[in-house]
């Protein structure tokens, strides 16, 4: 169980340097193009990429709230399970949802895989020389990382209902 907490805490690590890498180029590209605007130069790529930075860190900021289950979700149950001190019947509950919906975002990510070579077979180039499926490869990727952080989460919740 140490090797799956290991695993869960390294990929919490990364989508945070990923997430802080993300938000940080967001800000730098934004303020350099407001800037560049005042000197009456443009780069047309500028914005449709900061775009894509956005769509990325809406799916690490997700990766993140997963694994701290502190996404949204309708919790009347668990809070009730948490304020009496039930600590083994809101692990179940955990165990189901996470089982739901990691087969949930399993199903998602490959239909969005399926979108995604689609797009690679018949997209153009969209900016920067990058080709739009590559743009399109943020979904079945993020999907799938939301997706193993719910499996992870799965088996950390078992192991409560056994202490």
């Amino acid at each position: 169980m140490t090797i799956i907490r290991k695993i869960d805490q390294g990929l919490d690590k990364l989508a945070s340097g990923l997430l802080i890498a993300t938000v940080f180029s967001m800000l730098l590209l934004s303020v350099s193009g407001i800037v560049l605007r005042w000197f009456n130069i443009s780069f047309m790529w500028l914005d449709p990429l900061v775009r894509h930075l956005v769509f990325i860190s809406a799916f690490l900021g997700g990766v993140l709230a997963t694994g701290r289950q502190t996404h949204i979700g309708i919790e009347i149950i668990p809070k009730f399970l948490e304020a009496k001190g039930d600590v083994k019947n809101l692990a179940i509950i955990r165990v189901i949802i996470g089982i739901i919906s990691t087969g949930t975002l399993v199903w998602i990510s490959k239909a969005s895989y399926d979108f995604f070579k689609i797009e690679l077979q018949y997209g153009k180039e969209a900016f920067l020389g990058i080709h739009s499926g590559y743009l399109v490869g943020i979904i079945p990727a993020g999907f799938a990382f939301l997706a193993i952080r719910f499996f992870f989460s799965v088996f950390i919740q078992a192991n409560k209902i056994k202490e």
